[in-house]
């Protein structure tokens, strides 16, 4: 494939940052307490990612052969970019909620999203040689079973909720809470999704 453009290390380091942001997402639901601290690394993490996908679509517009299809350029720039958006989302909900206290399912679906996050950066990484395409398809297909399990966990979370929480504002907080990080996992899978268009258009 022609390299023209960086735009496999622009994809790489996107992905780190994404990485990054999904370890101190975990962080943050393992330990509240450090919850300013991780916050502030998560939008910082974010705006750095901002800053290289801007600069991948700036080079996608001045590129005139490109290595990959342009749409799939745009799009995997733009949903990478999407999965640390929602970290950081998730962050601020949490200052925004004043929520005090956070669940073992949180900490669990944050994991999860870690796990997820750190398949897509492998997937990433192996885009710009279609022979590792069966390696990215397993890659996929794992990422796919974790947005399954948080499926599975962020129902049984809800289920527990309903029945044990009396106050019904922390119902509402943490449910919105599980449902940022469910969306994480999705962006996730939607990125794996995009990598196994990219690899069957080129291998």
């Amino acid at each position: 494939m022609p390299r023209e453009g960086r735009f496999f290390e622009s994809f790489d380091a996107a992905a780190g940052k994404v990485v990054e942001g999904a370890r101190e997402l975990a962080a943050l639901m393992g330990d509240i307490n450090q919850l300013q601290t991780r916050m502030h690394r998560i939008e910082t993490l974010e705006k750095e990612a901002d800053v290289i996908t801007h600069g991948t679509l700036a080079l996608l517009h001045k590129t005139f052969i490109t290595p990959l299809d342009r749409e799939d350029i745009h799009k995997l720039a733009t949903r990478i970019d999407d999965i640390l958006d929602v970290a950081q989302s998730c962050a601020a909900t949490i200052y925004e909620f004043d929520i005090q206290k956070l669940t073992p399912e949180a900490k669990e679906l944050a994991d999860l999203c870690l796990q997820a996050s750190e398949l897509v950066k492998q997937g990433v990484a192996l885009i710009s040689d279609m022979k590792n395409s069966a390696r990215i398809f397993e890659i996929c297909k794992e990422i796919g079973r974790i947005e399954d399990d948080t499926d599975h966990i962020m129902r049984a979370a809800m289920a527990r909720l309903f029945r044990e929480e009396p106050e019904v504002r922390q119902v509402m907080k943490l449910r919105t809470v599980y449902e940022r990080l469910e969306d994480m996992a999705d962006r996730c899978y939607i990125v794996g999704t995009i990598l196994e268009g990219i690899v069957l258009e080129n291998a």
